[in-house]
This record gives structure tokens, C-alpha cells and sequence, in this order.
């Protein structure tokens, strides 16, 4: 890029540089060269930095050697989201409408809830357990459950395990059994409150149905024991039970079977005597009966008989025997018929006896009977409601109850080794600690830093354009290292004219002011270490020495035999011709118009038009007019002679005066109208250079800095 290009991108219409990031100087930049200014103040307050890690460090290991062992255990939870019931569409619906990890959140939530921490306290007694008031140093008082409470909560944590339902429950404490033992109450108590939150209703339901049924258990077997009582006093045996709830009969008794029986047996027996009746008078046997077969071979011998007859005549041996067979099983049949009727009649005889003998017994039992239907049907009563009872309770248990979403998959076991204090842990906290401590105290020496430090700070807090960084001189005399090309003052300056020759699209202005907050702040000597790189440019420089008050450059100069001429006759019209007062500095290549006289009015010379007219008498006569103007103060001086000029160059000491009070320099000048072009910052030191406007003195160009001495005055 070449210089009218780089002027131009490094230009504004009020002719102010820019950072703009052709130029090099974008907003990344000011960042990392803040970074640095950290950085290297970091590095000059290494000793104290040092210091506070050392002392974070120290404490670390006193406080893991004073620090009482605690012991930690540790239970785990699976807390499962409820299953809803698929047969009931309302719930459906509203267990859909809340998430996994809402419900999770606010079992989280619940575990370490005061309503836990009381649970805890009265399953375990706590506020009676010696180990425990003894371990965390409680005493008997009427605030002893809220101290409790308070040191559960200090101690207690939950840790819920990533994509998992399972969280664990820690408690800490200096004993390792009360640890254990805290944190198996706790689970232990959470897992009973979540049920007794899901099934309280079910809960009292049951052991609502569970005392009923005890007492009609007790009921029914009174009842059955009152029934059987009964039976064995009156001697009644009951073969079967009775018909459904509410028949008028208890049941068959032996009695009424012994009747049944008889009564059956009785009409059998008046059966068969009919049946041998009838077999008497007229041979008729009932089919089944052994005779019918007497029956047939008789009519077969009969059959027989007479054939033979038809035959033979009676007298014939064969109809003879045939004869005799008839004969006998005719006198066979009829004697079987009559035993078997007299057989009959007695049998029937004595059944009638028994039945007889029965009735009399079952009417007898006609009355216990009702007594014992009575009891039978409280039995059955008491045995109907029980059964229902049971089958209700059944219900209850098939519903859900008894099954818990949140199930304790361990428990915590007694701690055999403390986990705190941790060495390694506390050392690391502490070193983070004191590094954290020391970056503040750099930030803090930083943000609090009341001077300018930074070069930056030109831009950055004063809203001006940086024009060079003037390193501060170890080398010998100041004006020698502005005369000699190869120093790294005279490389400095010729950076600022550089810079100033990039002010405007028509190159540096003609006539520019040198002045600063206070004096001795390198502003003489930068106006004419300028005026010198303008000369050696082959440019016709013309410096005027305008502070009237205390001209520094006269001393700087050696030129205190022309105190009788100068810049105040020609104020104070005592000389008009101008050229008569300039004197020609050859070591430094440009004209030279000293004070002359100190004034005791200053303010009034300068706001005449007289120092108007000079300035322009010299503006037609030379390239480049540079005034060394007084110092701002609280004096006018600075603001009457920018009146005049086409610019102010602000010089600005690093680490000496105030922002805030260079910012109150910089108000006044703009409130009368002076155009700032830019600051200089002179006396920059190997510190300073450091953020990166040292212009590689010391580094680039090989110009060490060496030990620091005092600079000569400037």
C-alpha cells in the first residue's frame, strides 16, 4: 500500500486517525493487546502473585490438617415413574400429561424437604440419640428439632445417576455408623411416605377390612360352636346341609334318613307279600323271581306227559314217571309260594314295628329341629359376610396396594475410610483459589490504574489518535539521541511525523501546537524531536518556543544568551521585524524562534492578534511551523495560542498524571475550539513498550534499554 492510500484509509473528514483494520488496529487487536497489558502487569507484581498462591497454598494444607475426618455414606434409590392403569382411561389421560423428568424433578424436590427431614428425625429419635448430638455438638433445648433439621440439610445430598432412575442419597458426619444409619432412614423413610402417599386410602381400607374380618372370624366360629353344641346335646347328626339361605329345614338328621330308609324298606316289603299273594292264588311270580323257571319246566313236563299219553296208555312206564315229575314240581311250586308269603307278611310285620318306632322318634325331634335351623342359618349368615369380607380385601391387594414405584436397591454400608478432607482436593481448590484471588488483584490494579499505562489508553479512553510512543531515554543526553538517525528516539519520532503526515489528505498540517497537562511531560522535547525528523525530511521547520511561563526548550538548547529578543518583542510590538528574531539551529536543521524575556503578563500578549499575524507572517514563509505552547493547568495560554494554529498535538507521560485529569485538559481544549489531532506518549519504558507500542526498540532494532536511569528533562 502506498502512503496516499494508507493516509487515506487511516483519515476521517475531520482529519482524525482511524483504527481502522487496513491500518492494523481493529477492535481483535485492541483485545489481545489487552490480554497483554494483563499479562505484563501480571509480570511486575510476580513477587505479590507469588505470594498469594503460596498463602492459598498454606491454607490449603492447614485446613486438610486441622480439619476433622468426615465419613460418607451412601444409599441408592430407583425411583420408577407409576405405571397407569390401562383399564381406566381417566387416569390414562392425566398420568400422559406429566413428563419422566418432571417427575423425577419433583422426587428430587421431595427428598431433601423438611417434611424428610422430620420423618428422619422422628423414625430415628434423633433428638434422644446421644452418638448423634454428641457428634455435631447439639445440647437439649427448645430449639433442638430446627438444629437437627438445619445440620441434616447441611449434610445430606442427593446425586441423581445421568439417563437413569437412580439416585443416591448421601449423608456425611465425622461418626461412619450415624452416617450409615442417617442414610438408610432416609431411603427408608422416602419409600415409605411415597407409599403411604400412593395407597393411604387402600392402606386404611385394608386395615379397616382386616379388623372386621377378625371379628366376624370370631363370630362365625362362636356361631359354629354354638351350632355343633346343640347337635351333640340333642343328639343331631345331619347328614347333609340344608338348601339355600333361608329353607325352613336345618338339613336331613339321621332320624328323618332312618325314617326314609324304613318307609322305603316297608313299601318293598308290602310289595313282595303282594307279589307272593298273588304267586299263591294264582301262580304269578313277579319276572326276576327264581319259581318262573319251576313254571316252565312243569308246563314242559306237562307237554310231555301228554304226548306220551296220546301215545302209550297210563299204564305205561315212561307216562308213569313223567307223571310222578309233574306231580313234584306242581307240590314244588306251591310249597315256595306259600313260605314265600309267609316270608312277606313277617317281614312287612316287623317293618311296620320300626317305622312305628322311628316316627315317634323324628316327631320327637320336630321341635329341636327349629332351635337348630335357627343357628344354622346364623352360621350361615356370619360364614356369607365373612366370605364377602375376604373377597373385598382380596380386591384391594389385586388393585395395587403393596406395590411401590420407588424400591431401595442399596443400602448404605458403614464408611471404613473418610472421603474429606481430601489432600489433593483442597490443595487444588486452593491453588484455583489464589490464582482466581491474584487475577482479580492484577484486574483490580489494572481497572484501578488512575494513569495512562497503556498506549491504548490514547484511543481507547482519551478517543484519540496515538501518533507514536516516545521510549524513554537511557542513553545520555536526550537531544543527542534526537540528533543521531540511528537512535531509537530519532526512530521514534520520525514514526510520529509519519503519522502526522497522514492527519490530512494534504499531508501533516502546517502549523501544529505542542502542549500537555503539566509541565516536564516531554512536550518541549517532542516538538523538537519533530521539528528535527521534519528537517531531516528535507522540509523548511520553523519551531517557535511559546511557553512563556517556563520555557524548558531554552534550557534544552543552551540558549540563554537570546533572552533580550524572541517571541515576546514581536508580542509586544517591540520588534516587527520577524526575521531578525529566528536563529538558525544547524545541528538540528530547522529555524528556531525562542521566548526571549518571560512576560509577567503571558495571557494578554498571546490573546492580541499579534500572535495571529505571526503565525501567519510564518506560515507563507516556511513548510512546517511547530509550536511548543504552555501546558493546560488551569491557564489560558494553551487555549489564546490554538486559537492561531491549525491543530494541538497532546503529549502525554505515561504513568504520571491522572486520566481523569487529561480527559479535564482534552474538554477544555475542545469546548474553545482547538482541533486535537492526536497524542504522543513519551517516556515509554520497557514496561509500557511491552503492550506492543514499543515500536521494536529494545526488540526489533537491537536498541536495548539497559539499566534504566533518570532521562534528562524534557
Amino acid at each position: 500500500m502506498n502512503h496516499r492510500n494508507f493516509a487515506e484509509s487511516k483519515v476521517d473528514s475531520q482529519g482524525s486517525l482511524k483504527d481502522v483494520d487496513e491500518a492494523g488496529w481493529s477492535s481483535n487487536d485492541s483485545m489481545i493487546l489487552d490480554f497483554e497489558r494483563y499479562w505484563h502487569e501480571a509480570l511486575s507484581l510476580k513477587y505479590w502473585l507469588a505470594g498469594i498462591v503460596a498463602i492459598g497454598l498454606l491454607l490449603g494444607v492447614l485446613v486438610t490438617l486441622l480439619a476433622t475426618p468426615l465419613y460418607q455414606a451412601s444409599a441408592r434409590l430407583e425411583v420408577s415413574q407409576i405405571t397407569p392403569d390401562v383399564t381406566n382411561l381417566e387416569s390414562l389421560e392425566v398420568d400422559s400429561k406429566i413428563s419422566e423428568l418432571q417427575y423425577l424433578n419433583t422426587q428430587y424436590e421431595l427428598l431433601i424437604s423438611r417434611f424428610m427431614a422430620n420423618r428422619v428425625i422422628e423414625a430415628g429419635n434423633l433428638t434422644r440419640n446421644e452418638e448423634f448430638l454428641e457428634i455435631f455438638g447439639l445440647e437439649e433445648g427448645a430449639d433442638l428439632e430446627r438444629e437437627i433439621e438445619e445440620v441434616l440439610f447441611d449434610n445430606v445430598s442427593i446425586e441423581p445417576i445421568t439417563q437413569s432412575s437412580l439416585v443416591d442419597v448421601r449423608f456425611s458426619s465425622s461418626g461412619p455408623e450415624i452416617s450409615a444409619e442417617i442414610a438408610n432412614l432416609w431411603v427408608q423413610e422416602f419409600v415409605a411416605a411415597n407409599y403411604e402417599k400412593r395407597f393411604g386410602a387402600n392402606i386404611e381400607a385394608r386395615d379397616f377390612l382386616q379388623s372386621q374380618i377378625a371379628e366376624l372370624r370370631e363370630r362365625l366360629s362362636d356361631s359354629e360352636r354354638e351350632l355343633v353344641e346343640y347337635a351333640n346335646a340333642n343328639e343331631i347328626l345331619v347328614l347333609n346341609a340344608g338348601g339355600e339361605r333361608g329353607s325352613e329345614d336345618a338339613g336331613q338328621t339321621l332320624v328323618g334318613a332312618d325314617l326314609e330308609a324304613l318307609n322305603m324298606a316297608l313299601a318293598a316289603a308290602v310289595a313282595d307279600r303282594v307279589s307272593a299273594q298273588a304267586a299263591v292264588v294264582g301262580g304269578n311270580f313277579p319276572n326276576n323271581d327264581p319259581r318262573n323257571q319251576l313254571l316252565t319246566s312243569l308246563s314242559e313236563a306237562e307237554a310231555e306227559l301228554a304226548v306220551l299219553r296220546a301215545n302209550f296208555g297210563p299204564e305205561y312206564p315212561e307216562v308213569q314217571e313223567k307223571q310222578a315229575e309233574v306231580n313234584s314240581l306242581r307240590a314244588a311250586i306251591s310249597g315256595g309260594a306259600r313260605g314265600l308269603l309267609e316270608s312277606a307278611r313277617i317281614r312287612e310285620a316287623e317293618l311296620r314295628e320300626q317305622v312305628e318306632q322311628v316316627k315317634q322318634r323324628f316327631l320327637n325331634q320336630q321341635g329341636q329341629g327349629i332351635s337348630y335351623g335357627i343357628l344354622k342359618r346364623e352360621v350361615d349368615t356370619n360364614r356369607e359376610i365373612y366370605d364377602a369380607l375376604l373377597q373385598r380385601f382380596k380386591e384391594l391387594e389385586a388393585s395395587g396396594a403393596g406395590q411401590n414405584n420407588i424400591q431401595i436397591i442399596d443400602g448404605a454400608s458403614v464408611p471404613t475410610e473418610p472421603y474429606a478432607p481430601s489432600l489433593i482436593m483442597n490443595v487444588l481448590v486452593s491453588v484455583i483459589v489464589s490464582l482466581l484471588a491474584a487475577t482479580g488483584f492484577v484486574y483490580l490494579k489494572v481497572a484501578l490504574s488512575q494513569t495512562l499505562k497503556d498506549p491504548e489508553d490514547v484511543h481507547r479512553r482519551l478517543e484519540l489518535a496515538l501518533l507514536g510512543a516516545i521510549p524513554r531515554n537511557t542513553e545520555g543526553a536526550m537531544v543527542d539521541r534526537i540528533t543521531e538517525r540511528s537512535s531509537h528516539i530519532n526512530e521514534a519520532y520520525t514514526t510520529v511525523r509519519t503519522n502526522m503526515n497522514f492527519l490530512t489528505p494534504q499531508g501533516a498540517p502546517e502549523v501544529l501546537m505542542f502542549t500537555s497537562s503539566v509541565p516536564s511531560e516531554g512536550k518541549s522535547i517532542s516538538s523538537l524531536g519533530v521539528a528535527t525528523s521534519f528537517a531531516q525530511l528535507g522540509k523548511r521547520v520553523l519551531l517557535i518556543d511559546a511557553d512563556l511561563r517556563n520555557s524548558k526548550l531554552r534550557e534544552t538548547l543552551d540558549l540563554h544568551d537570546y533572552d533580550k529578543g524572541g517571541l515576546v518583542p514581536l508580542l509586544a510590538n517591540q520588534q516587527t521585524d520577524m526575521a531578525s528574531q529566528i536563529i538558525h539551529l544547524e545541528d538540528f536543521g530547522f529555524d528556531f524562534l525562542p521566548m526571549g524575556r518571560t512576560p509577567p503578563n503571558p495571557v494578554e500578549l498571546l490573546a492580541g492578534d499579534r500572535f495571529s499575524q505571526i503565525i501567519e507572517a510564518a506560515r507563507g514563509q516556511y513548510d512546517q511551523v511547530l509550536i511548543d505552547g504552555a501546558p493546560m493547568l488551569a491557564l489560558a495560554d494553551a487555549i489564546e495560542m490554538s486559537k492561531a494554529v491549525d491543530g494541538v498535538i497532546f503529549v502525554i507521560q505515561t504513568e504520571r498524571i491522572k486520566l481523569r485529569g487529561i480527559e479535564n485538559a482534552l474538554g477544555r481544549l475542545q469546548r474553545s475550539g482547538a482541533k486535537v489531532y492526536g497524542a504522543i506518549v513519551t517516556k515509554v519504558s520497557q514496561n509500557n513498550s511491552a503492550y506492543g507500542y514499543g515500536y521494536g526498540y529494545g526488540y526489533g532494532y537491537g536498541y536495548g534499554y539497559g539499566e534504566e536511569r533518570d532521562a534528562e528533562p524534557a
